[in-house]
């Protein structure tokens, strides 16, 4: 009786751990997937603003601050 009891707790109690680590994983994967995607659009736009920088020709930038 001891021992059924103990084995249905201990199956429920696995059963139940693996569902809320499943839940927090699918949780985490989400958040850093749209981490990922915001960064990688911030570094796109960064990188589009640095080429254009770069195509400024330095006598001109140098005219227009002095």
């Amino acid at each position: 009786m001891i021992r059924s009891r103990l084995l249905w707790f201990a199956l429920g109690f696995s059963v139940t751990s693996a569902s809320i680590s499943q839940f927090i994983y699918k949780d985490l994967w989400t958040d850093r997937f749209t981490l990922k995607s915001d960064m990688k659009q911030k570094f796109d736009a960064l990188e589009a603003r640095v080429s254009n920088l770069e195509f400024v020709p330095y006598e001109e930038s140098k005219s227009s601050s002095g």
